[in-house]
């Protein structure tokens, strides 16, 4: 299973966060970026790519052990963010709210490596959701290159939801699409959850 710890905004956060990305898709070669589905909106907090069915008993344990030592906290979602011009992404208001989403993300990689799930990233966390990617996979092959994301950050840039809270972690499962159908995309289904403070 391909299995990654997430943090689910709230439904009537992610209407409003649809609302402001609705726009983007007017923008000069939106047509050629894959947009991420509202109903799969998630802050992904460790990814443990293809876990062993027989260590999830395991991992779930350690997750709700990790959940367990953070508190519930607020956060916001504001502005808009790029890696390159491979994916946009929203991002989180406040250092705050920031470094909470980081210590949680610590902690829940620290978990899966106690349970012998590993998948070590060499970047440094950044808290931030995926709204849109490139469909160029590594050298741009299309006329043009990939799609410039610098006009799409500056259309979010004051973007604020309300504020939230960030109560429980989740397990998700990854599946990828099968149809072989372009544009399809992968399918979130929660494994588990475990409520921050326990």
């Amino acid at each position: 299973m391909r299995l990654f710890a997430a943090v689910i905004p709230p439904e009537s956060v992610a209407h409003q966060l649809g609302a402001a990305v609705a726009p983007l898709h007017t923008l000069p070669g939106a047509d050629r970026l894959r947009w991420t589905e509202p109903a799969g909106w998630h802050f992904t907090i460790a990814f443990y790519g293809e876990v062993a069915e027989e260590k999830l008993p395991e991992l779930s344990v350690r997750l709700e052990r990790a959940a367990k030592r953070h508190h519930p906290f607020e956060v916001c979602f504001s502005g808009g963010g790029r890696f390159g011009d491979r994916a946009l992404w929203i991002g989180v208001a406040g250092a705050e709210a920031r470094e909470a989403m980081a210590r949680l993300a610590a902690t829940a990689q620290a978990a899966g490596r106690r349970a012998g799930v590993t998948h070590e990233d060499p970047h440094a966390y950044t808290a931030h959701l995926t709204i849109a990617r490139s469909r160029e996979r590594g050298r741009p092959r299309a006329p043009g290159g990939r799609v410039a994301l610098l006009p799409y950050t500056e259309a979010l840039a004051d973007f604020a939801s309300v504020t939230w809270e960030v109560g429980e972690l989740v397990l998700l499962h990854s599946r990828p699409p099968v149809s072989g159908v372009p544009g399809e995309r992968p399918r979130y289904e929660r494994v588990a959850g475990w409520p921050l403070g326990g």
